[in-house]
Order: structure tokens, then sequence, then C-alpha cells
């Protein structure tokens, strides 16, 4: 016997495929369809609505976009509540209090770390793992675990307009914000006087700051240059870096740290500063935000374009702009480096240059590599008396 309500002559509407609904006649219905058929396209049509989840940002793709200063907003976990109850056992009417307390929250410690170069993959703000509640029989709850924020190494912690750390070591951290304490279990107020507490206190918050994070890379050496001065192509001569080479101005848009090899198995970082221009200082051009990265080095390489005319000019407006950023800053040693001399008219300045700024400039060609040993000579000649310094005075020089 047929069931009533399938004795209905007018259309129906079925659903016929994943997002699609099928109008057909009385006679058309598939009624011999197994109902799991319907059941399994429903689950993915529901399925197929669900929006698509937004992917995280991979390092590579991080890493296109250079960024030097970070505002970030950092709390502790919370710590976890203690507890208040009684022991409970046959045969045992006053087993006593045996709330556990709570356990404390996590902390949130920068970490600097020589595989990040950039503050690109930091995030604007940062909540650290919260403690668990305590148990009965005196069972505490589980610490939060500590938080730790990947930076780069040279990375500045400011709070407000004071310095708070300066992670310029690899491994070196610093406990951003801490967490809250535990709260206690009612076990722990019992007193002479008090056989049966029923206190019990709550977890404190954690701590929370608002930090400022600025990057100064680190490096031994730092070129200092106009723009399409061939800063970039010396670092792809002098080392394994491959920053982008092009013919036309601002090529450099970020820092590029390369390192040069000595013989005595000494390394050496030097790092690609992006062109400044006259009046850098004065927020021209790319202005001198960058030259914040130079701060670091202790020994400076001004590369100067032979091919330009009067190219000693471009060395006294290069210490001049140094010296508006950070007094004392064009006074570091230095290498004057002349570059681009296999240009016939650069060849034919050379002599000139030297006599206005002593035989002491390297003149040489990052593209063909004339020359190149009378610079590395004189890197590493620079590099063993700051290290000697560095020793006399009592520090650690820097090492890669």
């Amino acid at each position: 016997m047929v069931p009533s309500r399938l004795l209905s002559v007018g259309p129906r509407t079925v659903f016929g495929g994943v997002g699609r609904w099928t109008r057909v006649a009385p006679g058309q219905l598939p009624w011999h369809a197994p109902p799991r058929l319907l059941s399994a396209s429903c689950a993915d049509l529901s399925k197929h609505q669900e929006p698509p989840a937004k992917k995280p940002l991979s390092e590579k793709k991080l890493k296109r976009h250079f960024v030097d200063h970070r505002r970030v907003l950092v709390r502790g976990g919370c710590g976890g509540d203690g507890v208040s109850c009684f022991h409970s056992e046959p045969r045992k009417e006053f087993g006593g209090p045996d709330g556990g307390d709570g356990g404390d929250g996590g902390h949130v410690i920068l970490k600097a770390d020589q595989q990040v170069k950039s503050l690109s993959s930091v995030l604007s703000r940062y909540q650290g793992f919260h403690g668990q509640a305590g148990g009965r029989k005196n069972c505490s709850g589980r610490g939060g675990a500590v938080l730790y924020i990947r930076v780069p190494v040279g990375t500045l912690v400011k709070e407000g307009s004071e310095v708070v750390a300066d992670l310029s070591c690899p491994g070196a951290e610093y406990v951003a914000a801490r967490g809250g304490a535990g709260g206690k279990g009612n076990r722990f107020f019992l007193a002479n006087d008090n056989r049966a507490p029923v206190t019990c206190t709550p977890g404190q918050p954690g701590q929370e700051r608002v930090l400022f994070l600025e990057l100064k890379t680190v490096a031994h050496a730092g070129m200092v240059g106009f723009p399409n001065a061939g800063k970039s192509s010396l670092l792809r001569a002098i080392s394994n870096a491959r920053p982008a080479v092009a013919s036309y101005p601002f090529t450099t848009l970020k820092p590029h740290v390369g390192i040069v090899r000595c013989d005595d198995h000494q390394q050496i970082a030097v790092a690609d500063i992006p062109g400044i221009v006259r009046g850098a200082h004065r927020n021209r051009g790319l202005g001198s935000a960058f030259l914040r990265h130079i701060e670091r080095c202790r020994l400076l390489l001004f590369v100067v374009d032979l091919s330009e005319p009067e190219p000693w000019t471009q060395l006294e407006d290069l210490k001049w702009e140094l010296e508006q950023h950070e007094a004392g800053l064009s006074r570091r040693p230095h290498v004057v480096v002349a570059n681009k001399v296999d240009l016939p008219e650069a060849r034919a300045a050379v002599p000139r240059l030297r006599a206005r700024l002593g035989p002491s400039a390297v003149a040489l060609s990052a593209a063909t590599g004339e020359n190149m040993e009378a610079l590395l000579l004189r890197l590493q000649e620079l590099h063993r008396q700051h290290v000697a310094t560095e020793l006399q005075r009592g520090r650690q020089p820097l090492r890669w």
C-alpha cells in the first residue's frame, strides 16, 4: 500500500547535487534512492558553504616586506584560581581542607634569533598562556607555558622613550610581560586558630605593557653612499649576498648583510644601507630613517661614484648627513671606496681624487673585480684593530 503522502501530484523540488536544486515532476522523484545519499549530499553542501580559512603567510612572503619598527601590546597569562574544598573519605568526618593552589600565568619573552631578519613576523598583540585552577586533594594547577617571540638580533626594546632592553647578541632574552601569580586554595589558610578555612583567592592578572621594537642591523662594517654608487654590486662581489642590482636609483630599499670570509678564518659582516641623498636629514629621498642601521657598525665604507664630476664632494656630503643624524658617526674608522674605475672618465678622475683625499682611497670596479684585493686587505686590517680595541676594553667582539 502506497502511503498517502506519496500521492500528491504537484511538482516538487529535490536536491540535485552540490549547490543545485532541481524542480521535477512527481513521476520523476527518485524514491528508490537510499536516504544516505541525500544526507551525504547535504553534508557536501554544508561543507561547500563554509568560508575558506585564511592561510597564514609563509616566512618567504614575510621577508619580502622589511619592517624595522613595530608597536606591540603584550599581556602575561593570568594565574589560576585557588579552590575551596574539604577532604571527603568514609569513616573520616573531619578530613580538613584540601583545596589546591592555582598555577602561575606564563611569561611573554622576547628572544633574539639569527634566523629572523625583520620584524615583519612580529604581531601587534600577544597574550600569554593562563594558569589552570587548583583541584581537590591539594592538587595545584598547571602553570602557563612561556610564550617566546622571536625577533632579529639587534632589536632595541623601548617603553615610551626609555630603552629597556638591547637584544644585540644571539639568544638574548627579555621578559616583556610577566604572568600573574596563581591564587591560593583554602589549604593555604589552615592555622591553629582556623581548622576549617573556606577562604580562597583568585589568580592575579598578567602584566600588560605597550612596547616599541626598533631594529638596528648588527654588522661590523656599513656601506654608505648615494643612490647608484654601486654599493649592492660591491656587496655581491665581496660576499655571497645577492641584493638586487639595477641601473636606476633606489634599487635597495632595505638593508642587506653579507659575510666576507678572510684568509685567517675570520668573518666580517658588511651591511648595505639604502642610498641617501643630499638633505636626507630633512626627510628627502628615503630620509635618514635607515641610518639607524649603521649606528652599530664600528667600521664605515664610503662608496663614491668616480663617473660623477668632482666625486670628492660626495664624501663631504655623506659625512655631513651622518653628523646630522648622530654626532661623531662620521669620525669612525672608515675606508673611501671609489667605484666604477672600469669607465674611462672614472679612471681619469683617480689622480685628482687621491690628490684631494690622499692615497688611502681605494679605486676599484665592482663590476669587473679590479683591485678588489686592496679593499679586502684594508677591511681586514681595520677589523683586526677593532677586535684588539674591544679586547683591551674588556668587551667581547661581535662574532658571526
